[in-house]
């Protein structure tokens, strides 16, 4: 229970303090519905093409949008050495990351329920035939963009070109998890269910979000302290 404790506690300040400043926030929900209005200029919205890499489109502003959050989760810190601190608090490595991990996910899963019902009037998509399939990846995938970003983010926080190592680090590694969502998500936005060779690509996400927080949470001590 203390280590659940400290997990939210650390949640708490990292969303308490996003919510006061909105740096991020504004950021990147500004970026996404910019990317998802540029997209439906670049496609007709009205063609069977579109709608067959709509999933992949939706991701791929997600994707992009995520970094912005993503990057402030330990840059944050950096500010009056709050980063020692908290390494030097009673507060373990891995619920110090499982926290901020818990914040950046709950402002990603905010920022994508803002930005579907847009994508839905952009490109003339019935997103919400199969919603409860649809959260499901949502939530699956955004988790593991979560974890390996929120990582990331540890690594490269005292990089000076650290806006620019986070992505390039990060997006190699999202590769089967974003393969998995864009293909699930076409699926679902074509109006179809999840089922048969689908259910490889969902098993995929699972085991993907299973793998590398497990990782994650064994190898922060190190990545944080050295």
């Amino acid at each position: 229970m203390t280590f659940i404790r400290q997990i939210l506690t650390v949640a708490a300040k990292d969303l308490r303090s996003e919510i006061r400043t909105k740096e991020a926030i504004n950021a990147s929900l500004s970026f996404a519905l910019v990317i998802l209005l540029l997209f439906s200029f670049a496609f007709d919205p009205t063609s069977e093409t579109t709608r067959e890499i709509a999933g992949g489109l939706l991701w791929l502003a997600f994707a992009f949008a995520g970094v912005l959050i993503l990057n402030r989760s330990f840059a944050r810190e950096l500010q009056n050495d709050c980063l020692d601190m908290l390494n030097a608090s009673p507060v373990p490595a891995p619920a110090l990351f499982l926290g901020k991990a818990l914040a950046n996910y709950v402002l990603l899963v905010g920022i994508e329920a803002v930005c579907l019902p847009v994508f839905g009037v952009f490109y003339n998509v019935t997103w919400y035939t199969h919603l409860g399939q649809l959260v499901l990846v949502l939530l699956l995938a955004t988790w593991g963009i979560t974890v390996v970003g929120t990582v990331f983010s540890a690594l490269t926080v005292n990089l000076r070109l650290r806006e620019i190592m986070l992505p390039m680090l990060m997006y190699p590694v999202l590769i089967p998890c974003l393969m998995a969502a864009m293909r699930l998500s076409t699926v679902l936005i074509d109006g179809q269910p999840i089922t048969g060779d689908d259910l490889a690509w969902l098993r995929l996400l699972i085991g993907f979000d299973i793998i590398f927080t497990s990782l994650a949470v064994v190898l922060i001590d190190t990545v944080l302290i050295g």
